[in-house]
C-alpha cells in the first residue's frame, strides 16, 4: 500500500494554500511517490485531510488526479473534510470510503473515519466503535487470518507536540485498548500531523504506530526524520504479509520523500 496524506486541495485548481498550490504538490507526490516503488502498490491510501475548503470542486479535483491510475483507491476524511461531499464525488472511483474493512492479496485494511463536524480533534464515537467490535470479532472467527492493518486520520496517541496532542484522537485510549488483544494487528497508520512519526501499540512493542507526512507541508517535526529531510513533502509505503522474504503476517514500511514542485 502507498500512503499520501493531507494534500488540502482546494476548489480552485491553481489555488494556494500555505504558500504552495495543493493541486500541484499532490500530483507531484504521485509522480515521485510510484517512481521510489519497487512496483505498483496494490492500494493508495489516502487517510484524510483531504479538501482543505470542503468544497465539491476540491474533490473533484481529486478524481481528476486518481482517475487515470489504475489502482485501488482507499479514503479516510478528515477535520479538513466533508464526508457527504467526499463520497458524492470520488464514491464511484474509490474501493473503500472510512469506515470499511477491505480485503487484499494477503492482508486486510479497516478504516476508521475520525471526522467530527465543525471541530479539529477526531472522534470515532459509540456507534462506530460498535462497528469496529462486530468487525474485529467476524475477523477473529474468519476462517483465513489475515495481517490486519488499521488506519485513521488522527493519531490515537499523544506524539509528544501540546499543540497537535489536544486535536489528537479524542477517543484514542478506547480504540487502542479494543485493538490490543487483536493477534493478526501488524500496524496502526495516520495521518494529520504532517510529519514522520513511529511509535509502538501501548503493551505491544512489536506493532508500530505511524504518522505519515504530508504531501502539501510540514509541520515541526517531535522525530528526526530517518532521511535527513523533515521539511519536504512524503508518504509511506506499506507492505504487510506477501512481500518478498517475509514471514506470514509481516510487515515492513518504508518512509518516502521527493523535492516539491
Amino acid at each position: 500500500m502507498l500512503q499520501l496524506s493531507d494534500p488540502h486541495l482546494l476548489a480552485a485548481p491553481r489555488g494556494s494554500y500555505r504558500g504552495r498550490r495543493p493541486m500541484d504538490c499532490l500530483a507531484q507526490a504521485l509522480r515521485e511517490s510510484l517512481v521510489q516503488l519497487p512496483h505498483p502498490p496494490d492500494l493508495l491510501l489516502l487517510s484524510g485531510d483531504l479538501c482543505q475548503d470542503e468544497s465539491l470542486g476540491g474533490y473533484v479535483n481529486l478524481r481528476r488526479l486518481v482517475e487515470p491510475l489504475a489502482i485501488p483507491l482507499a479514503l479516510l476524511p478528515g477535520n479538513h473534510d466533508h464526508p457527504q461531499l467526499l463520497r458524492a464525488a470520488l464514491g464511484p472511483r474509490a474501493s473503500a470510503i472510512a469506515p470499511a474493512l477491505l480485503e487484499l492479496q494477503g492482508a486486510r485494511l479497516l478504516l476508521l473515519d475520525s471526522h467530527k463536524a465543525g471541530a479539529t480533534a477526531g472522534w470515532l464515537g459509540q456507534a462506530q466503535m460498535g462497528w469496529l467490535a462486530h468487525q474485529l470479532e467476524g475477523l477473529e472467527q474468519a476462517a483465513v487470518r489475515l495481517p490486519l492493518l488499521v488506519a485513521v486520520h488522527h493519531p490515537p496517541v499523544p506524539i509528544g507536540d501540546p499543540v497537535m496532542d489536544a486535536i489528537g484522537l479524542l477517543d484514542g485510549a478506547e480504540l487502542l485498548e479494543r485493538l490490543l488483544p487483536v493477534e493478526d494487528l501488524v500496524a496502526v497508520v495516520f495521518g494529520h500531523i504532517h510529519q514522520h512519526w513511529a511509535g509502538s501499540l501501548p503493551g505491544r512493542p512489536e506493532v508500530p504506530l505511524l504518522g505519515c507526512p504530508s504531501t502539501l507541508c510540514s509541520f515541526g517535526p517531535v522525530q528526526p526524520c530517518p532521511l535527513g529531510r523533515p521539511d519536504d513533502p512524503g508518504g509511506r509505503l506499506l507492505e504487510a504479509g506477501g512481500f518478498p522474504g517475509a514471514a506470514q503476517g509481516g510487515f515492513q514500511q518504508t518512509l518516502l520523500r521527493w523535492l516539491p514542485p
